[in-house]
């Protein structure tokens, strides 16, 4: 089948955050937004199909995923991430953050220290600290264009600061690392000694280049499956965020329990009819429509590294292992500051995207770009930026 990933479609006045919120957010209303992480094409057929049956049925009521959803995510993990699942394992919520929340606050008390490494998705520091938790950072080390995980650091960290709960991103937002076994065998081995609960935030797992292979932390050994909230959902993998619905893995019962109860202390019950739907066909049925739009992506990563290096070449991509995002190096225009790196891609140059320190202090003269858009978007971005920063 053939997909079309080049007509723009627009999203403008369809509720959507990337686009609708640029005057409430004081953005030039003409900007090119590539921040937010969605992709700005159609969904698989097989997903459109299903949506549409469901909502001519017309009736819209409390539901719960059955083995059609069960078997659907089961087979998925097994055949791309040889990752064995039983059905009582998965709990549903509306998101990978809110998940994060609740095993803040089910596993850790107030004022005790929640590990995590930036520059990473902001929401984990927003989850740590509006939970009353003290953050605690390992952060993470840019080396030759590439970033590597301080073990001396964090397992200092986490016996000085008494960490009992580390929160991971794999693959790695917004640096673009799919961490290698190795890495991940150190990271258990060290938690699993200091009795630490990871929480792994595998929301772009399935999306990785050039043969890259991502490994889910639960398959390291028994240990670490028993040790690990594993975070997943389909909206990356099939561009399903705004339908709230996620697939949270937890083997180890007395983990899910806890889990459990501290969802149930949200009032949060019954998951979305359509995020179950959706993601029943996207697991089911999705697999060649996705297998083509991360090759799509892909090429566009390569379109806006050479982009860069025949018109700006100051500015550097970082070219990611995993995921959609591609972290840009503005480090060499020495003389802005961040802030001034920041305004000149928004107010000058029109393009929203999101800005490094948003990720930590450690992501200061970077900016985080979504790849996942048509190419003639992608494009006039890139052309914008470059407009604007070859004045200097």
């Amino acid at each position: 089948m053939v997909f079309d990933f080049d007509t723009v479609v627009n999203r403008k006045n369809t509720f959507a955050v990337k686009y609708d919120l640029a005057s409430v957010r004081n953005k030039p209303l003409d900007s090119i937004s590539l921040w937010v992480a969605d992709m700005d094409f159609p969904v698989a057929p097989c997903i459109k199909e299903a949506l549409k049956e469901r909502a001519e049925h017309g009736i819209f009521g409390y539901s719960r995923p059955d083995n059609r959803y069960f078997d659907a995510v089961k087979n998925w993990f097994k055949t791309r991430h040889n990752l064995s699942i039983k059905n009582e394992w998965i709990i549903n919520t509306p998101g990978v953050v809110f998940a994060i929340a609740a095993a803040i606050r089910a596993f850790t008390k107030e004022g005790e220290g929640v590990l995590i490494q930036r520059p990473v998705y902001y929401p984990f520091s927003n989850a740590i600290t509006s939970n009353n938790r003290r953050l605690v950072n390992n952060p993470l080390v840019f080396k030759n264009g590439r970033y590597e995980i301080d073990f001396e650091d964090f397992e200092k960290k986490i016996v000085e600061e008494n960490v009992k709960l580390f929160i991971f991103c794999s693959p790695h937002n917004p640096g673009g690392r799919v961490w290698s076994y190795a890495e991940l065998t150190k990271i258990s081995s060290i938690c699993l000694k200091h009795k630490v609960l990871v929480v792994s935030d595998e929301i772009h797992s399935d999306i990785t280049f050039e043969g890259q292979k991502h490994t889910v932390y639960a398959t390291l050994s028994d240990e670490a499956l028993k040790n690990s909230i594993i975070c997943t959902s389909p909206s990356k993998t099939f561009n399903l965020a705004g339908l709230q619905f996620s697939n949270i893995i937890i083997a180890d019962e007395k983990i899910r329990t806890e889990f459990q109860k501290e969802i149930d202390r949200t009032g949060y019950d019954e998951p979305s009819l359509m995020g179950i739907v959706a993601a029943t066909a996207a697991y089911s049925g999705g697999a060649e429509w996705f297998e083509e739009v991360k090759k799509y992506i892909w090429e566009n990563i390569l379109f806006m590294e050479k982009y860069f290096k025949e018109h700006c070449p100051k500015v550097h991509v970082i070219k990611p292992e995993g995921t959609y995002l591609v972290w840009l190096d503005f480090s060499s225009f020495t003389q802005l500051s961040d802030a001034e790196i920041s305004r000149k891609v928004l107010r000058d140059a029109k393009v929203w995207l999101d800005y490094g320190k948003m990720f930590g202090p450690e992501g200061e003269k970077f900016q985080r770009i979504n790849a996942a858009t048509p190419r003639s978007v992608l494009e006039s971005a890139l052309k914008n930026i470059c407009n604007e920063f070859n004045k200097l």
